[in-house]
């Protein structure tokens, strides 16, 4: 059993949960708690290394989990160390090591989600559930945006990681200048605007979401014809991106449904 906070693989996961350069550098993340371990193994994405504290070896759900996975890759740790190292606030039941898949081609002729510039982890965890909840496959996002393996934009994604093809510093502009479907960018400054219910979303698209404060760039809503409003109360205040998000996407599933 791992007890020193010295300890090389106890160094390796605290850099992975706190650093983004250290998660591109190993092209490795970690997965914090049981359900995100489980997501993983129903995708058939076997862990380098789970990390197990002492108190929860009788944990029955991690038992079951652990069921799929080699002896030899798990590891005990001291409950003080985990609860030192993870970034939740009672600590995680369980650790999981894992890498990150190299990113698809890009495709310019499928579904997808492109995100610019948005920086709560929360926001961007939310649109990966939306996304793989409504049968959107692939999500762009570009240099400026929240990095995806973050433990915050894991545990609000809640597994969606790993039913989704996920390209990160993506040129968004030159994507959607080859893109071969409609553009649908969300953006109150656009010269011309169409309500979300009065579009067509049954035909291939790809939806433009931007940055919390400041929305979509200029540069960026140039590339579509129109804006995409969100009718709402005039005396409410604005939805979120990952509201406004979510409501756009299932619009687009409810339209597609047979």
């Amino acid at each position: 059993m791992i007890s020193s906070p010295d300890n090389p693989h106890i160094k390796h996961l605290r850099q992975l949960l706190t650093q983004a350069k250290a998660r591109r550098r190993h092209r490795q993340t970690v997965l914090e708690g049981v359900h995100l371990l489980q997501a993983a193994l129903n995708a058939d994405r076997l862990p380098e290394k789970v990390f197990v504290p002492h108190s929860q070896t009788d944990n029955a759900e991690i038992k079951g989990c652990l069921k799929a996975v080699d002896a030899a890759r798990v590891v005990l740790i001291d409950d003080k160390i985990a609860a030192q190292i993870g970034t939740l606030s009672q600590g995680a039941n369980v650790l999981s090591l894992i890498d990150i898949l190299p990113a698809p081609t890009v495709q310019t002729n499928i579904d997808c989600v492109l995100l610019e510039n948005i920086q709560d982890p929360g926001n961007v965890g939310t649109i990966l559930r939306s996304a793989a909840a409504t049968g959107i496959k692939y999500v762009l996002t570009d240099k400026h945006c929240a990095d995806l393996w973050s433990p915050k934009v894991l545990r609000a994604a809640m597994g969606a990681h790993f039913g989704l093809h996920l390209s990160e510093g993506v040129d968004l502009i030159a994507f959607l200048q080859s893109f071969s479907g409609s553009l649908h960018i969300t953006t109150l400054t656009h010269a011309t605007r169409k309500s979300l219910y009065e579009l067509n979303l049954q035909t291939l698209g790809a939806w433009v979401f931007g940055n919390e404060g400041a929305g979509v760039s200029p540069e960026l809503a140039a590339c579509a014809p129109y804006g995409v409003t969100i009718p709402m109360d005039e005396n409410t205040e604005s939805l979120n991106v990952a509201m406004a998000a979510s409501v756009c996407l299932f619009e687009q599933m409810r339209q597609r449904l047979p």
